[in-house]
């Protein structure tokens, strides 16, 4: 076993995945592979730290084994060694995670991002079990708590516990339960990543440092400003800035997150597309609803470079 030493800190962007019409494809739509690498450029050039390529945000549930072993070599030959890849292994058993892990590991991410066990509300000493099997590969691991999907909630004091498995380093945190990340460093030394972008600035007061995020998928600079505005303890300026986001962050934590964040990146220019199945497209009210939180940010991103200027 190899060990790395990676950190997982900073601006590492849970990268939507676009598709082209391809009527061979599953769901008639390919991944549209030179598409994802130009997105990955663009994320490096705006400042991301890194990408994380088959999350939840990346529809990894929907890709064919072939598929999402590519997504992760595009990843890495897109970043390069300007940032890091920090790649989803998440499976329903350690044996499904590992080996995705393995594949990683091999095509050169710098770390994953792991859920616990998917469609299984696992045990406490399961869960441990789970991350131990992935930790061996030798890649450092950012474990991943989103109890709203998995049923699986790690909890501080489980934190704490995978915590002290060599090669676990971070734990992305999406209860939206701010209050998590000083029980966690009251038990632990674990670095941890806010996991919602609705909950970034409560998270980094209190500690986090760094941030898996959805929504630098279409404001990847300003996210990243946001984000070094907190680390340099300029606070103010940085709430100023969140404030205008902010209600469009709330996208990240509802169940139409996948298509509410692409259809923001079609609004701001970039290429958002289609979901696979089981995502549909947004009915009209959420349609309407996202358009008219995007041109609210939109509007306030202006008002404050009009009165920065």
């Amino acid at each position: 076993m190899t060990t790395h030493s990676t950190d997982l800190r900073g601006v590492i962007v849970a990268t939507a995945l676009p598709y082209r019409e391809d009527p061979s494809a599953p769901a008639g739509l390919a991944v549209d592979y030179d598409r994802y690498a130009e997105h990955c450029d663009w994320l490096i050039a705006n400042g991301c730290r890194g990408v994380g390529p088959n999350g939840s945000l990346g529809e990894y549930s929907s890709l064919t084994d072939d598929e999402r072993r590519k997504v992760v070599q595009v990843a890495v030959e897109a970043v390069g060694d300007r940032g890091v890849v920090v790649a989803g292994v998440h499976g329903p058993g350690w044996h499904q995670a590992r080996h995705w892990a393995e594949l990683a590991a091999e095509d050169g991410a710098h770390g994953v991002l792991a859920l616990p066990p998917t469609m299984y509300r696992a045990s406490a000493p399961q869960i441990v079990e789970h991350y131990e099997r992935i930790a061996e590969v030798g890649l450092p691991v950012m474990a991943y708590n989103n109890p709203i999907d998995t049923k699986v909630d790690l909890v501080p004091r489980l934190v704490a516990e995978l915590a002290a498995i060599d090669n676990v380093v971070a734990v992305k945190e999406f209860s939206g339960d701010v209050r998590r990340a000083f029980e966690i460093a009251e038990l632990c030394d674990i670095d941890v990543i806010a996991g919602a972008d609705d909950v970034l600035l409560e998270l980094m007061l209190d500690g986090a440092v760094g941030w898996f995020a959805g929504f630098p998928n279409a404001f990847p600079a300003e996210s990243v400003e946001i984000y070094d505005l907190m680390t340099e303890g300029r606070f103010a300026e940085a709430r100023d800035l969140y404030q205008r986001l902010v209600a469009l962050f709330r996208w990240d934590s509802r169940t139409e997150f996948v298509q509410a964040i692409k259809l923001c990146m079609d609004e701001a220019g970039r290429y958002g597309g289609p979901c696979r199945p089981p995502r549909g497209p947004l009915s009209a009210g959420h349609q309407q609803a996202v358009r008219a939180d995007m041109r609210r940010a939109v509007d306030a991103l202006a008002a404050r470079a009009g009165k920065e200027g």
